[in-house]
């Protein structure tokens, strides 16, 4: 059976192309994170859009990817409990996952899986659930990610964008630091800014929004960065 677009493996070029500008801009993008907080460190970031197809899952692969070339101990979550994409990504296995984790249908050791990047792990979303709000919000998810602080250096989460359902201010609530991606261009500002002011009524840390605007080839995507709370 032939797939669709949105099935087909999404472009890694962190990986495939570490010398092109795009990734130079994903490097800088880490680095960014790295400095916005004098005080405090910034250990799980969550990544999320104000709608869908804005390129969050995208953001997140490669920034996790970026990471990981930095010889840090990277896990991206995907937390995206609705519409995953991480699977698909990094071709791998969705049986088990962060559904199957907080239900207690498997343990860390069945969910923890080597993406083919080194020193890059994944959770996949596992089986979608009826309730992943309920999920999320859940004192389980709570203990999973302090569990996650002791074992890696930085662990990302993808979310849900965030005027579709709640999932993205609740895992916000739970993270260090959020990145909001934005597709320049298609997204009208109040629409960008109703997405923020969410973000705000939860208490969240804003590290930045990410601008992107990806044309129809992915190898002719490209990125801008802008950085601010």
């Amino acid at each position: 059976m032939s797939q669709s677009p949105n099935n087909q493996q999404r472009h890694l070029i962190t990986v495939t192309n570490p010398r092109s500008p795009i990734s130079e801009a994903f490097r800088a993008l880490r680095t960014n994170i790295d400095f916005s907080s004098v005080d405090e460190k910034i250990q799980i970031i969550m990544i999320t859009s104000s709608g869908p197809e804005e390129g969050k899952s995208t953001v997140s692969a490669n920034l996790a990817a970026a990471y990981a070339q930095s010889d840090k101990k990277v896990l991206l979550i995907d937390g995206d409990l609705r519409k995953p994409t991480a699977h698909k990504t990094f071709k791998l296995s969705n049986r088990y996952g962060l559904s199957s984790l907080l239900s207690k249908q498997a343990d860390l050791e069945e969910v923890v899986q080597e993406s083919g990047v080194p020193n890059l792990s994944l959770i996949t979303s596992g089986p979608l659930p009826p309730n992943p709000a309920e999920m999320m919000a859940s004192n389980r998810m709570t203990t999973v990610l302090q569990e996650m602080r002791e074992v890696f250096d930085i662990v990302i989460i993808d979310t849900p964008p965030l005027l579709a359902v709640t999932d993205a201010q609740i895992v916000a609530s739970k993270s260090d630091g959020v990145i909001m991606v934005v597709s320049y261009g298609k997204v009208k500002r109040d629409i960008a800014m109703k997405a923020k002011s969410g973000l705000d009524r939860v208490g969240a840390k804003m590290l930045g929004v990410v601008l992107n605007n990806v044309k129809r080839k992915a190898s002719e995507g490209y990125y801008y960065y802008y950085y601010g709370n």
